[in-house]
């Protein structure tokens, strides 16, 4: 298992309708994201920033990843709520939501 740490910025008036689609996930999206082996998903917010949590519990990460970005819903389900949001500046080449380093775990 491995633990993901990331954080995105909402754009100015995003929060909002961000939040209202977050109090109900498509099905679908809920589905495919179990199916790619991420489990502990958590989006936390304070104020237009958002950090999420999750746990990758399979064996091929970028297959699955891929397996997720080619779904034809949590493609839909991102044409509505990526325009919500906006990378930070110092993520890293290709990366929408910035991964973090992990500094500290406690069991």
């Amino acid at each position: 298992m491995k633990r993901f740490g990331q954080v995105i910025q909402l754009k100015q008036g995003g929060a909002e309708e961000y939040c209202k689609y977050h109090a109900a996930v498509w099905p679908g999206v809920l589905k495919m994201i179990t199916a790619s082996h991420i489990m502990n998903y958590s989006i936390f917010r304070k104020d237009l920033v958002l950090f999420s949590y999750f746990e990758y519990v399979g064996d091929d990460f970028e297959g699955d990843m891929a397996a997720m970005a080619a779904d034809s819903e949590t493609q839909r389900w991102w044409d509505v709520v990526k325009p919500l949001m906006e990378p930070i500046e110092t993520r890293t080449a290709g990366e929408f939501w910035a991964d973090m380093e992990e500094i500290f775990h406690l069991d």
